[in-house]
């Protein structure tokens, strides 16, 4: 593997906890000289550097010290520091953690001494790098230690816990078995044509690859649903000026986080934010009102929330029940129509003041897209509609189940991509075997399938993917 080739062995450290005041701090010690340099700035209640007499995988009591100052001065905390020899600890390198207390001076005061004394700061996620480049995790392990940190329900929660007990993982490698005992086959034969007989072999080989091509693609095919769970919806709120969408977005946040008034264009800009529907997350965008204006800086939001409703997954579109229909109502509907799209009739609790019925949206759908496109009557006084949106959101992207009905999922686009790449050499190997061309074709096409599920696990992959994976973990992980 590439990557080992550029393995740093300098001992690295960094702050493993949120940077706030907390109870407790955590400051993270790998690599070869980790012992030797927390033993320069630990000191036993006796003031004694002798962390190095301390047996591994134990916790021991003490204190931080700072030699280069005076003796009244020298303590900068007490802390409890646990030691784990390599290679039974996360990185599978000598690793030891400094408890201190949580404050972020005295955090920071601590990580100064290290790296006066010999550490490096690590980059991020170069610790979970390390256990990767070290053998102890695969590269979807890896991945899924980040969801799990980065999870937002319970869904994306239980998927990662999935990859880090290796279900993916093994399913993949099952794969490759697979493909690589047809590979050796055909090269043995090829060899040593007396001893392996290739005679029916395509038929044979086609067969076998039937059930791995239908298994990925039932894997394939729970991505868009597992990205859609893990990650949440790309949701933005349309509809003209005092239509209720402000409304819309304070209720789903529980907090006043747009204006809301009767004076029409009051929002602007778009305002983003990230909500909870049930157990399905809404990264939700309230736009500006969609109107024919003059006013130079309403059109910018105007232009803004137009092209929001392209970059999204759902369109929440409200319609105000107590307000005639108009060109401007057409307009929006032929901006949505298509995309996933839900209509809110908004302001149900004016009952005696209503006057677009269920006719009068059908005929002003029906005009721009034949796609069903879910209708809501909804009051953002008093609540009315939410479970129903709830469903309806439900049965738009869920397919009406909220519960996962499978054990693993993909909640990765570059495990999609290369399941995708990986699935299409399978398919070019079926489609020689009916062309009748030679078994070298299978060979290249196998041999391109299984390092393409090679590159998942991280069995086969390069320096620049393995750079960017990691980059994108937090500090200290």
């Amino acid at each position: 593997m590439g990557v080992l080739n550029n393995y740093n062995n300098d001992t690295i450290c960094a702050i493993a906890t949120a940077m706030s005041d907390a109870g407790i701090g955590i400051i993270r010690v790998s690599g070869n000289d980790a012992l030797d340099i927390c033993d320069k700035i630990y000191c036993s209640s006796k003031m004694m550097h002798n962390l190095k007499s301390h047996k591994p995988n134990s916790i021991v009591y003490g204190y931080i010290c700072d030699d280069s100052k005076d003796e009244d001065d020298q303590i900068v905390d007490e802390v409890m520091i646990s030691y784990m020899k390599a290679p039974h600890s996360y990185t599978k390198e000598d690793v030891i953690e400094i408890n201190s207390h949580g404050g972020m001076l005295v955090m920071n005061m601590i990580l100064q001494l290290l790296l006066k004394n010999g550490c490096r700061l690590a980059e991020p996620g170069e610790f979970t790098k390390r256990a990767f480049l070290n053998g102890r995790i695969d590269l979807t392990k890896a991945e899924a230690i980040m969801d799990v940190i980065s999870a937002q329900n319970n869904f994306a929660l239980e998927s990662s816990k999935n990859q880090l007990q290796g279900k993916m993982y093994n399913k993949i490698k099952s794969f490759r078995e697979k493909i690589l005992y047809q590979m050796a086959f055909i090269e043995s034969a090829l060899d040593d044509p007396e001893n392996y007989d290739l005679t029916g072999f395509p038929e044979r080989l086609k067969e076998t690859l039937k059930p791995i091509i239908l298994e990925m693609q039932s894997l394939i095919d729970t991505a868009d649903e597992g990205l859609i769970r893990k990650d949440g919806i790309k949701t933005v709120i349309v509809g003209k000026p005092n239509a209720g969408k402000s409304s819309l977005l304070n209720m789903l946040t529980g907090n006043e986080r747009a204006i809301v008034t009767d004076i029409a264009g009051t929002t602007r800009d778009i305002i983003e934010e990230t909500v909870r529907l049930g157990d399905i997350i809404l990264h939700v965008i309230d736009t500006a009102g969609i109107r024919n204006t003059e006013d130079i800086i309403e059109k910018i939001g105007v232009d803004k929330a137009k092209s929001k409703i392209q970059e999204a997954d759902l369109v929440l579109y409200i319609l105000d029940s107590t307000a005639a229909i108009d060109d401007e109502d057409k307009e929006i509907v032929s901006l949505c129509k298509n995309k996933k799209t839900i209509v809110l009739l908004n302001k149900d609790d004016l009952s005696e003041n209503i006057i677009v019925n269920d006719h009068h949206i059908s005929e002003l759908i029906s005009s721009v897209t034949e796609n069903e496109v879910p209708v809501i009557r909804t009051s953002m006084l008093n609540g009315v509609g939410i479970e129903e949106l709830k469903e309806s959101v439900t049965k738009l992207f869920l397919n009406g189940d909220i519960v996962p009905k499978q054990e693993i999922y993909v909640t990765n686009v570059r495990h999609k991509d290369l399941l995708n790449q990986s699935l299409e050499s399978l398919k070019l190997v079926i489609d020689s075997i009916d062309k009748n061309l030679s078994e070298d074709f299978y060979t290249v096409d196998l041999t391109e399938s299984y390092a393409k599920l090679g590159e998942i696990i991280g069995e086969q992959i390069g320096d620049d993917l393995v750079e960017e994976i990691f980059s994108k973990f937090c500090m200290g992980k």
